[in-house]
């Protein structure tokens, strides 16, 4: 493989695989030495992408250089539509908005025939309800995820039984019919998965969690892999 494919195929791996990604990991999928994976990455910053990260912690690409929007091929545009138009149909205002924002954008820097195609995709999203009814504020939640701070939350059981808790959310999960909050519970200390339709309030606490998103998430998701 020369170094220009081996490069496209580095950068392609960046994209694809959860970071922070380690040097080992992006060596092994590009099968190339530590020594050469190092250069090459130095090469790909040189070149202009903002890649973050250092030896012995793992990389994450912050900035793609080599793929601007007009790559999309019409199969990848017809996902980006229907992905979107599910997500506007979600019930959630603020990300639908987003969505459509998103969308908006794309086709602002697609070419003619491109854009001609993301307008007459043939996949099409139709919900008559949201599919989600919800009264909490799911935009607190996200800012809550994104910037590590607690919520105290008031929270119904399936019994109706009412808790009053304070929790460290990590994620949000979007099952079929069911919005949940995957959280750290300080009451419980331990990992819980809350009904965003039975969370009756939630209010920021001031308390921060910083770094330890990461670190529980990857927790959480080895407890997964070892019931599995």
């Amino acid at each position: 493989m020369g170094r220009p494919d081996r490069l496209l195929r580095l950068l392609q791996a960046m994209r694809v695989m959860a970071p922070p990604i380690t040097a080992a990991r992006l060596a092994e999928e590009t099968g190339v030495s530590l020594r050469s994976l190092y250069r090459d990455i130095d090469s790909l910053r040189a070149a202009g992408a903002r890649i973050e990260g250092e030896r012995g912690y793992g990389y994450r690409l912050i900035e793609d250089f080599a793929l601007p929007p007009q790559t999309f091929d019409r199969l990848e545009i017809e996902a980006l539509v229907l992905g979107l138009g599910e997500v506007q149909h979600m019930g959630d205002g603020e990300l639908a908005a987003a969505a459509r924002s998103a969308l908006a954008k794309v086709a602002a820097t697609l070419p003619d025939g491109r854009e001609q195609q993301m307008l007459h995709a043939v996949s099409q999203v139709y919900r008559p309800q949201a599919r989600y009814r919800l009264a909490l504020d799911m935009g607190l939640v996200r800012q809550a995820c994104w910037h590590e701070q607690a919520l105290a939350i008031r929270y119904a059981d399936a019994d109706g039984s009412v808790t009053e808790r304070t929790i460290r959310p990590l994620a949000l999960a979007y099952h079929q019919n069911v919005l949940a909050v995957l959280a750290w519970c300080c009451l419980r200390a331990d990992f819980r998965i809350f009904r965003a339709d039975r969370i009756a309030a939630a209010v920021r606490t001031g308390e921060s969690f910083r770094p330890q998103r990461a670190s529980l998430l990857r927790s959480y998701l080895k407890r997964l892999n070892a019931q599995t």
